[in-house]
């Protein structure tokens, strides 16, 4: 096993040549991912002059680290954000997500983006008897009040979903799609350096200080000026934005990758390479890779952790789950962090005069390509600010960057599981 992405592995990234820092820029982009060049693209095609400013290099984050799932909805199941928001509000936000997969599956088709893109289907599968009927009443939930159709499996029905005996039933979703990541986020810097964006890796921004006619960004590479300053770094915010660093939290996902298993054993583990994750709030997520891989991902440790400790609480798990695999070779494990406010829902505005989007909570492939779309049609001009459920952005209690609190935030979600 090499403690390496797959993603990256499998795709080569453009190693773009160091040029000078310019003295100023119209908007500077704070992060490489997809957020950040989905902005870059919107900003640079209508020829405003932009500068992305990536710490290491494009996709280094959860952009090019993720499982690839592209999915409708958000953190919350959308019974309980229609409760949180009321049920207008709910609609026009799972509206929003819907046009989210469209924009990206339209942005990828019009830049000849070659990511393996699918819209394979989704699968939410009852770890345990009693979750079943939450999974009917949030099929129910989705027809009857948002017009979206779901098919609900017994366990009769998983064999043909899924060669496991571990779950009790599943949620189909037919909309669900999947790609590879770092072939995404490489196609999406191309297409954002070809509308005339500049991309900077390797330059960390130190500080931000709002100055009169815009900002002065400090880096690692000296300092720029900027008329507008947009934050699109999520799990991975800086201390050089303290005040949006306190409004998430970034938690570790982690995933391992097996040897390719032949045809004959992948499709007997899922039938029609669909996506699947589980109802545990400390949950498994998996997948059959481009080239035939069991791609097996979840919340390992909410303790500081080795990758390599993690990958075997992991291959344990997908042992339990696929007994077929024991005794595959496990090839490749990562990590990466998510990003999750106090109410689990995605931010889109302005603090300090510095314009943000984060806090996708693990829904970021398609919501991170449209709201960065979108705040780069708001630094235009052109659009408003996402209705994202008007609630306010609000600092997290006792947090100043680190999350000491996750082994016992942890500690809980385990026991709610055991318990459920």
């Amino acid at each position: 096993m090499i403690e390496r992405c797959l993603w990256s592995d499998h795709v080569e990234l453009p190693r773009r040549p160091a040029v000078p820092l310019p003295s100023s820029t119209d908007v500077a982009i704070i992060g490489g991912g997809y957020t950040g060049l989905a902005a870059a693209r919107t900003l640079a095609r209508a020829g405003t002059d932009v500068t992305v400013l990536e710490r290491y290099h494009l996709g280094w984050g959860a952009s090019g680290r993720n499982g690839g799932f592209v999915l409708q909805g958000y953190k919350p199941e959308m019974e309980e954000l229609a409760r949180m928001v009321g049920p207008d509000r709910a609609r026009r936000m799972f509206q929003l997500t819907l046009d989210a997969m469209r924009l990206l599956e339209g942005l990828i088709a019009e830049e000849g983006i070659a990511c393996d893109f699918t819209c394979c289907g989704a699968v939410t599968l009852a770890a345990k008897p009693g979750h079943l009927p939450g999974l009917e009443q949030s099929g129910r939930f989705l027809r009857q009040e948002l017009g979206y159709e779901t098919e609900l499996l017994s366990r009769e029905d998983m064999g043909r979903e899924i060669g496991s005996a571990r779950y009790h039933g599943a949620l189909l979703d037919p909309g669900g799609c999947s790609l590879q990541p770092a072939k995404y986020v490489r196609g999406l810097g191309l297409a954002a350096e070809r509308a005339g964006a500049r991309l900077l890796e390797d330059t960390e921004v130190t500080r931000v200080r709002q100055v009169a006619g815009g900002f002065e960004v400090g880096t690692s590479r000296g300092v720029m000026r900027a008329r507008e300053v947009l934050a699109a770094t999520n799990g991975y915010t800086p201390a050089a934005l303290g005040r949006l660093r306190r409004r998430v939290i970034p938690i570790g996902s982690y995933i391992i990758a097996t040897k390719p298993l032949g045809e004959d054993l992948a499709r007997r583990l899922i039938p029609k390479g669909r996506v699947m994750s589980d109802t545990k709030n400390l949950l498994y997520y998996f997948r059959l890779s481009p080239d035939g891989r069991m791609v097996f991902g979840g919340r390992a440790s909410f303790t500081p952790a080795s990758t390599r400790r993690s990958a075997a609480i992991l291959a344990s798990g997908m042992r339990e789950v696929f007994p077929e695999l024991t005794g595959t070779a496990i090839e490749y494990a990562w990590s990466g962090k998510v990003a999750y406010p106090m109410d689990h829902l995605p931010h889109a505005g302005r603090l300090d005069g510095v314009h943000y989007s984060m806090g996708y909570c693990g829904h970021g492939v398609a919501l991170a390509t449209y709201l960065g779309t979108r705040m780069g049609e708001v630094l235009l001009g052109t659009s408003e600010l996402p209705d994202l459920g008007g609630k306010s952005f609000k600092a997290i209690p006792l947090f100043n960057g680190f999350p000491w609190f996750l082994p016992f935030l942890g500690g809980y979600y385990r026991t709610r599981d055991w318990l459920s």
